[in-house]
């Protein structure tokens, strides 16, 4: 059983990347939009399991959306991707909410070494585990 993933980049090719770096067949679903205000749409629309989160985007940056999920209450998990790999910035995004932070550009083995931290992923492999 896979995962409903949210996509959520400015960048058609950071969407890209982090979808060609998910695990195969770890996704049942992936949804994909370009800035904040288009993810809480998906969010209040559907059940989404994991978000792979921009920070500096258009309309709604990244911290805005971590805002409203926990304003929301919304049982989400959220890893942040991000270029800005500030400490100020990473204690922030993690108050509010977020379960880790990749530094962009993407990297396999990084966003593999999170799934594992937090159960999504079985360690060394790329098997999918149950879904929470």
């Amino acid at each position: 059983m896979g995962f409903n993933i949210l996509i959520c980049d400015d960048s058609s090719l950071a969407r890209k990347m982090a979808r060609n770096n998910l695990p195969d067949g770890f996704a049942e679903t992936i949804y994909e939009v370009s800035n904040g205000m288009d993810a809480l749409e998906v969010l209040a629309h559907h059940t989404i399991d994991l978000v792979l989160l921009d920070l500096t985007m258009p309309v709604l940056d990244g911290l805005g959306v971590l805002s409203e999920i926990k304003r929301r209450q919304l049982e989400v998990f959220v890893i942040v991707i991000s270029g800005d790999i500030q400490p100020q910035m990473q204690e922030k995004v993690m108050s509010l909410g977020a379960l880790s932070f990749i530094e962009k550009p993407i990297k396999r083995d990084a966003l593999k070494t999170i799934l594992c931290r937090f159960g999504f992923i079985l360690p060394d492999t790329y098997q999918t585990a149950i879904a929470v």
